[in-house]
């Protein structure tokens, strides 16, 4: 029946895909971490996966609501999410959570499969003044019965790949932000977000089993690597 796993394909039913990641960053402060997972114009500059990604609306001062959209490695559909995020700084240390939800102008388009962050969070702990550590915790529907090879990929290689190209994304951060609205951070200065106000009755969450169901399982791996990025720095 559904969520027994076939020989090839891992079924992707609740709780779908739960990745940990765990990372101590050296040289790097708790608050260079933090803002880089929220600033989206940096973002684009590093992610290599990235393929869209904006601002949709501000819930209170401290949430509100993005969309993504991702490279896949081939031959798998491109991704999106659309999530509500909210976040905590507490001290030395910091929060973000998100969740999927649904936005009546942002349905699922024809080119992507929508997926499902069920729920997914990071937890920043300041470790002295250049010191922090980073754990990532994700359970994601990623909609549609997957080949092992992706879950696999994405336990093993593409989440610690991410990590780390998230690590020199930050020491690069400090530079970047002083030649880009260096004093823009509407994360932690509320007052300067010019994002119009999402109410939340407009938003629902967005439950996996309501989503069409595309099963991939029977693909294998591509020698293209879209979707894994290069090393290279696009960071300039």
């Amino acid at each position: 029946g559904p969520g027994q796993a076939g020989p090839v394909g891992v079924q992707a039913f609740s709780p779908g895909l739960s990745l940990q990641c765990r990372m101590e960053c050296k040289d790097i402060a708790a608050e260079t971490l933090y803002d880089v997972l929220h600033d989206i114009e940096y973002r684009k500059k590093w992610d290599t996966n990235v393929i869209e990604t904006f601002d949709i609306g501000k819930l209170t001062v401290n949430s509100d609501v993005g969309y993504y959209a991702w490279k896949c490695p081939k031959p798998l559909k491109n991704r999106d999410v659309i999530t509500l995020r909210s976040w905590l700084p507490m001290g030395a240390d910091y929060i973000i959570m998100n969740y999927s939800v649904k936005h009546p102008k942002y349905p699922p388009r024809k080119d992507m499969v929508r997926a499902v962050s069920i729920q997914t969070g990071y937890l920043i702990q300041g470790r002295g003044v250049k010191s922090c550590s980073i754990t990532y915790l994700a359970q994601v529907d990623p909609k549609g019965s997957l080949p092992k090879w992706v879950v696999n990929k994405s336990s093993q290689f593409l989440a610690p790949k991410a990590m780390k190209k998230m690590y020199k994304a930050c020491l690069k951060y400090p530079d970047w932000k002083q030649k880009h609205n260096p004093h823009f951070k509407p994360w932690l200065f509320p007052e300067q977000s010019t994002l119009p106000t999402v109410a939340l009755s407009e938003l629902s969450i967005q439950h996996a089993d309501s989503l069409e169901n595309i099963d991939e399982s029977s693909l294998s791996e591509t020698k293209d690597d879209r979707g894994e990025g290069s090393d290279e720095d696009s960071v300039n």
